[in-house]
């Protein structure tokens, strides 16, 4: 088992070597799904299909269950999957064979290849199928090739600025973040100071025991900074909810999973629905992977996310479509 380089896994300690880089490395490259328990800011996991009774009985009994996908990419037809509609479609037949109906999805950005009209058209029809009618977004860089004003107009009518807000699910805080708005390509993600000074008052007449979500499009944490995965203005925006005891932010952009604590922060990427980029550092740029037919929907997927109000913790389940 090889040890993740640091500069896109940041180790908080000498006892992290085992528990979160040397399993996240074996584990996230392979497709195998993982269930994540948040506890006062540590994690503690078990690989999906180990006890799978008892991770049923856990969404039955949540407060609250919500999914996130990400990077759907409809449009998208090359070789690395020429099919991102029936591999959509797949996803939203796993989650309509869940246990108990979630109460919402998240999209994590990326929803189209080419922010053309009759792409989002696609992602909206193909959600029509879903038990889950609500659905939360927030844009990815491919979302607005059109300066945005398509995702807007179709997912983002009551929003501020390029696409920002926040919601509140039984107790749970959750803020929907843009960081593509003002990127060069290949560059890092931009919160930028109008968005961070709004989620500052967002914040701010919270009590600090109340569970915070921050879901955004390129990762909050320095995952790979030499392939821009990663926000240069994050550090503020995580300074507002360090006070907060159970922080959970999922992200896109990656097409893998790859997980960090830090303190009461829990960091989460989630997989594509469309197609895996390379592990970071393995090839000069990240490219759509072209693996065998057989193997790809072992590297696609979806998080579901379980919420008990009693122990104030999210459960993150990774499932492939595989």
């Amino acid at each position: 088992m090889k040890n993740v380089s640091s500069d896109y896994i940041i180790q908080n300690g000498p006892e992290d070597a085992v528990d979160r880089r040397g399993f996240l490395k074996c584990m996230a490259w392979a497709g195998t799904g993982v269930i994540w328990s948040i506890s006062g800011g540590v994690l503690s996991s078990t690989v999906l299909g180990q006890g799978a009774s008892n991770h049923a009985g856990a969404s039955a009994s949540a407060e609250l269950n919500f999914v996130q996908i990400s990077d759907s990419h409809i449009g998208f037809d090359k070789p690395a999957n020429t099919d991102v509609v029936g591999t959509f479609r797949e996803t939203v037949a796993r989650i309509n064979a869940l246990p108990k109906t979630p109460e919402f999805l998240l999209h994590t950005g990326d929803l189209t290849h080419l922010s053309d009209p009759a792409q989002f058209d696609t992602l909206a029809q193909l959600l029509k199928d879903c038990r889950t009618k609500d659905v939360f977004y927030v844009p990815g860089e491919h979302d607005i090739y059109d300066g945005g004003a398509q995702f807007r107009d179709r997912f983002g009518q009551k929003t501020t600025g390029s696409g920002w807000y926040s919601f509140d699910q039984k107790g749970v805080h959750f803020v929907g973040l843009v960081n593509v708005a003002n990127i060069q390509e290949g560059g890092l993600g931009v919160l930028g100071p109008e968005q961070l000074d709004w989620l500052e008052r967002d914040l701010k007449g919270l009590s600090g025991s109340t569970p915070i979500v921050l879901f955004a499009h390129i990762p909050l944490w320095a995952v790979y900074p030499r392939w821009g995965w990663g926000t240069e203005d994050a550090e503020r925006a995580l300074g507002f909810v360090r006070r907060f005891g159970s922080v959970t932010v999922l992200n896109g952009h990656i097409h893998q999973v790859m997980q960090k604590v830090e303190g009461n922060i829990t960091f989460h990427t989630a997989r594509g629905t469309a197609f895996p980029l390379p592990t970071p550092g393995s090839v000069p740029k990240p490219v759509p992977v072209v693996v065998e037919a057989a193997h790809l929907k072992q590297m696609l997927g979806l998080t579901s996310v379980n919420y008990t109000e009693i122990s104030h913790s999210l459960a993150v389940v990774d499932a492939t479509l595989g």
